[in-house]
């Protein structure tokens, strides 16, 4: 308790400088770049996408502040391969991550390629100081650590998921580390990213060089485990409200507040003029501990709608302006090249995201003409190490749930919800999208998903 006093009052006499300065910058036309990634937020579980057993403020408003993508999606169900698309830029197979990286080699699922170019490697080429907080999850041992993979700074959690929001372990493994160093710090992760994310920030602030942050926090995912007064908050502020569900609102109401204190410090620092923020969800919600994803079928694991497609935004105060929303369909491999255009770095290498950045910016946009896939590999009893997939081709989506499944196909245009199968009557359509899928499962047979040792 002494050092989170201790934090709190450094915060507060940093913030109180800066709002009496200004941040001397060698390049303020090179922005600053915040990336917050939350895991397993439904499409349904902000107030702004409309729950009203909810209270997401900081959230709502960061969709508010720039261009709101209602379009947005996922480019897996799952952790590990969207995690690998944001950072390179690609399918998440094409980098060697097809399904979740875990700690024991029997359940293991991806080994992300050390060929592929990261968005952290190529930032930090480019003179910017680049840093992850939070939640790593695509490697746990060399080379595959974020220190080896392009971040100058890393603190946080490597593995998948927290067995415990306080104890911060994960079969008894403690994957909380500062750099490479083990650490084994107090209180509920969410809490800690937002202080370690804030104190990077304040550090920045004194700096010349651009940054690059990437806040991954682990909330919600499961555990369900808010701090108590945030769920006898919730308890007490709805009526109705089952133990579930309450405990679900309370765990995103507290990662709200956590983002509310990182926008405020950008704030107060003065860094938020210049700095490009988008914020995304790795996959929906999981709807057994009580997501919502909205009016959409499906959740986390699922290739219908309710588990790909995700609540996101893009703002940056000095160049986009605020209240607008976007329906033009995207992945979360297109952020890559969208703020590596907005930091002027070039590309020279093959990746399959597309920027979106003159949207952004008010902008006449030609976007090419491309199929989504999505595709997930995993074990246990209900995958058994095999494949299943999705791919959208303008209003056509083929879907295959499980690969114990036939394909189905909808038109989303016509049936949102994915209700009515056409793979019966639509037989040329189905046929077409086939025959594209297994184009890409070739090419993902390429690369290498398992560590050589």
């Amino acid at each position: 308790m002494r050092s989170n006093r201790l934090h709190t009052l450094l915060l507060a006499t940093l913030l109180a400088f800066f709002s009496a300065t200004s941040r001397n910058t060698i390049a303020a036309d090179r922005p600053n770049v915040l990336v917050i990634l939350v895991d397993d937020l439904g499409y349904g579980d902000l107030s702004c996408y409309g729950a009203e057993d909810m209270r997401t403020p900081h959230m709502d408003r960061l969709m508010q502040r720039g261009v709101r993508l209602n379009e947005f999606y996922a480019n897996c169900p799952v952790c590990s391969p969207t995690r690998a698309s944001l950072l390179s830029g690609r399918y998440p197979d094409r980098v060697g991550v097809p399904g979740v990286i875990r700690t024991h080699a029997g359940d293991n699922w991806g080994f992300l390629d050390p060929s592929a170019i990261l968005l952290s490697e190529l930032f930090r080429r480019n003179d910017y100081h680049t840093a992850l907080v939070g939640k790593w999850h695509l490697g746990l041992e060399s080379p595959t650590t974020p220190t080896e993979r392009g971040f100058d700074t890393f603190h946080g959690f490597l593995g998948d998921m927290m067995d415990d929001y306080y104890h911060h372990q994960r079969h008894g493994h403690h994957y909380m580390r500062q750099n490479k160093e083990v650490i084994y710090p107090k209180g509920h992760a969410t809490d800690l990213f937002a202080q370690w994310a804030n104190s990077f920030l304040l550090e920045q602030a004194l700096q010349e060089e651009p940054f690059l942050l990437y806040l991954a926090f682990n909330a919600p995912h499961t555990p369900i485990q808010p701090p108590k007064s945030w769920l006898h908050r919730v308890k007490a502020r709805e009526d109705s409200i089952s133990h579930k569900r309450a405990s679900l609102v309370a765990l995103i109401e507290h990662l709200d507040a956590a983002i509310g204190s990182v926008l405020q410090t950008l704030d107060r620092t003065k860094l938020s003029e210049n700095t490009i923020v988008a914020f995304a969800s790795d996959n929906g919600g999981q709807l057994n501990v009580g997501a919502r994803c909205g009016p959409l079928r499906g959740g986390k694991q699922d290739m219908y709608e309710g588990g790909i497609k995700v609540p996101a935004c893009v703002l940056w105060p000095s160049r986009i302006s605020p209240g607008q929303t976007s329906h033009q369909r995207l992945l979360t491999m297109d952020l890559y090249p969208t703020l590596c255009e907005a930091a002027g770095i070039e590309i020279s290498h093959t990746i399959e995201g597309v920027s979106f950045l003159p949207m952004l910016l008010g902008k006449e946009q030609e976007w090419p003409q491309r199929d989504l896939i999505w595709m997930r590999r995993e074990g246990n009893m209900r995958y058994q190490g095999r494949d299943y997939y999705a791919l959208r081709r303008g209003p056509w989506k083929l879907v295959q749930n499980s690969p114990f499944m036939p394909y189905e196909l909808y038109h989303l245009e016509k049936d949102p919800m994915e209700a009515t199968n056409q793979a019966h009557k639509e037989t040329k359509v189905y046929r077409e999208l086939v025959r594209a899928l297994q184009y890409h499962v070739q090419q993902g047979g390429k690369v290498a998903w398992q560590s050589p040792r």
